[in-house]
């Protein structure tokens, strides 16, 4: 849609009015089969009689978006609709920025406006004062982290394209010791062992993230507290899974950037 390319319909894991990839975007006239993971409104989706279907590849799933194991039944025969393509949730953002805009291309998309050009600029330029921050702050420790009710879910940068290139930048995040073998995503704590690592600034998932999570979860499960960083407020938003564009990177990167600069590099001491 960045790209001009208006989809006759989607489906997301959220509700539309709260799902980042799709905010400052005009949805008018476009049919909406879907708010919720793993549940899809396939016979309207085959009323709209589409060309092509367009969702991430998620290599620990081996599945694109809303085909993956445990969503309803009834929403993998969306599948049979029209052919499904999608870029790699792989090793960079960058990787997956660009393939959208060569699939866009492929489609008949002008990649080239001025504004594409002005964020792909504003990428590069929050990339260098990201790495600048980061090289400034040498023993910096980071997690990337998500509290729930029964467990915290520590992010495992393998699976995720935006920590590999926070690390790639010099950002020191976190490697979990033992990801679930079945959903190697995360690995789960009990709350007992929330603070096994004691990171010196804590990435929040961002697509729970709100600016009182922090101390809000203290409230509820006070053994987040002893987790040095989240006891401090050491704690920012970390776009979790859902960035496609340069544009969204560099406003993300700008945030982490601010946090990194505040941060202190011994509180997990």
């Amino acid at each position: 849609m960045s790209f001009g390319i208006k989809p006759v319909g989607i489906y997301a894991d959220e509700s539309v009015k709260t799902d980042a990839n799709l905010k400052d975007l005009d949805l008018t006239g476009i049919e909406i089969l879907g708010q919720e993971w793993g549940k899809i409104d396939v016979e309207k989706a085959a009323a709209l009689r589409p060309d092509l279907i367009v969702g991430d590849w998620w290599p620990a799933e081996k599945a694109h978006s809303g085909l993956e194991e445990g969503v309803d039944e009834k929403s993998k025969k969306l599948a049979e609709l029209a052919p499904v393509v999608g870029v790699s949730q792989g090793k960079s953002i960058v990787d997956l920025a660009k393939g959208y805009e060569d699939l866009a291309k492929s489609l008949g998309a002008a990649v080239d406006s001025p504004e594409i050009a002005a964020n792909k600029k504003r990428f590069e330029a929050a990339v260098a004062t990201f790495k600048e921050a980061v090289a400034a702050k040498s023993g910096l420790t980071v997690a990337a982290m998500s509290p729930a009710d029964d467990k915290v879910y520590v992010a495992n940068p393998e699976y995720a394209p935006e920590l590999l290139d926070f690390q790639r930048w010099g950002m020191k995040v976190i490697n979990p010791d033992t990801p679930d073998p079945g959903f190697p995503y995360w690995e789960n704590l009990s709350w007992e062992n929330a603070d096994k690592y004691q990171p010196d600034l804590i990435l929040f998932d961002g697509r729970s993230f709100k600016p009182t999570s922090n101390a809000d979860w203290g409230k509820k499960q006070p053994t987040w507290f002893k987790i040095k960083a989240a006891k401090a407020g050491a704690v920012v938003s970390w776009p979790a899974y859902w960035l496609h564009t340069y544009g969204h990177f560099a406003t993300e990167l700008d945030k982490l950037t601010a946090a990194v600069k505040a941060a202190d590099p011994n509180i997990g001491d």
